[in-house]
């Protein structure tokens, strides 16, 4: 099924860079989850050990609710909250280290940090993007969108990605903040960017999926994704997989622009806000329906399923053949990636849609009632 509207020379050229990396995803390192899904390529895998028993190491009441996904760096803990407050937390100790105040009037929502360049990157509901010294806490500099800010940023060499609600995905200097370009789409920039070779790829709330180039701004292709898309896609070189409101799971050749396929359960037909992780030759992801999916990467189908008591709209991370992932219903939840067995679950008592960060041996996820937990 050809999907493609423009851009087919331009893609395949980029893409063919990949070629060697095909199959493969790239995982964040031990020490490090430096930004939302640990990795430019939103793998959702880290190469961390973390214990098969965990234990709650520590807690640190921030004050308000916490949907924004932790970034790990440095021994640091970076988090944003619904006060608009940006925080740094030591990761052995929970002390908190500073608190750099974003927007006293709006806050940070779901937009989780990203960690480059000696600056955590983060940005609020009132549309501002905010770069912040990673020592200090001190304000580096601010770049103004005309819409909300719920994605969140990433960093591919000197340039920042952010979308926007303004319809937007921007690329900013990292270092200065320059403006460097504005690639506009039909709607609201939910979705965090993948970046692999140099081309970052994104879904929007105007139902299309698109690869626009770092370098510059320009769309390489545009491709039709049926439905309004606020999941971030998960990359493996040469395919993008990622969820829908139209209540599907989709994979989409990046070379080809080829549809694989459609994953949507049987029975149960409800949107998947969850962005996707991609591990083993295994896709897993959350979903409204209070499930969490895995998804054979090459068919499609179904491999197993794990009913929770809310919707999930946490993000899953992976490491050592198990599976981390929060859901609505205040547990956080520990699964084998090859089986589906649950091997442990932790009730926060608050919902959980922020989703987990994994480094050093310990993870960290923050809850809707403002309490950010760290096991290991």
């Amino acid at each position: 099924m050809r999907i493609l509207t423009r851009g087919t020379l331009a893609a395949a050229a980029v893409l063919a860079l990949s070629s060697a990396a095909a199959g493969q995803s790239t995982t964040a390192a031990p020490e490090t989850w430096a930004q939302f899904r640990g990795t430019p390529e939103l793998s959702g895998t880290s190469l961390a050990s973390v214990p098969d028993d965990l234990e709650l190491l520590w807690t640190l009441d921030a004050g308000e609710s916490i949907d924004s996904s932790a970034a790990i760096a440095g021994g640091v803990v970076y988090v944003g909250t619904y006060s608009g407050e940006l925080l740094a937390v030591d990761l052995e100790t929970g002390a908190e280290r500073w608190r750099y105040t974003a927007s006293e009037e709006m806050g940070i929502g779901e937009s989780s940090p990203a960690v480059s360049h000696g600056l955590v990157f983060v940005g609020d509901l009132g549309g501002v993007l905010h770069a912040v010294d990673a020592q200090t806490g001190a304000a580096a500099w601010t770049y103004q969108t005309e819409g909300e800010i719920k994605s969140s940023p990433v960093v591919s060499g000197d340039t920042v990605l952010i979308g926007s609600y303004d319809g937007h995905l921007y690329g900013l200097a990292a270092e200065s903040g320059e403006f460097l370009w504005r690639h506009e789409t039909l709607n609201y920039v939910h979705a965090t960017p993948a970046v692999v070779d140099g081309v970052a790829y994104f879904g929007g709330c105007d139902e299309m999926f698109r690869g626009v180039r770092v370098a510059d701004g320009e769309e390489v292709f545009a491709v039709p994704a049926g439905a309004y898309t606020a999941a971030s896609p998960t990359t493996d070189g040469d395919r993008a997989y990622f969820g829908t409101f139209n209540n599907e799971v989709i994979g989409i050749d990046l070379a080809s622009q080829e549809l694989l396929w459609r994953y949507e359960h049987p029975r149960r037909h409800f949107p998947f806000y969850s962005s996707a992780l991609n591990v083993d030759g295994t896709i897993v992801i959350g979903g409204r329906d209070r499930m969490v999916h895995a998804i054979d990467q090459e068919s499609g189908e179904a491999l197993w399923t794990y009913m929770t008591r809310a919707r999930v709209d946490s993000s899953p991370a992976a490491a050592g053949g198990r599976v981390y992932i929060g859901s609505g219903d205040g547990r956080l939840y520990v699964f084998d990636l090859a089986t589906g067995e649950k091997l442990w679950e932790f009730d926060t008592g608050a919902p959980l849609s922020a989703s987990p960060a994994i480094a050093a041996g310990r993870l960290v996820i923050g809850s809707q009632d403002g309490v950010l937990y760290c096991f290991g």
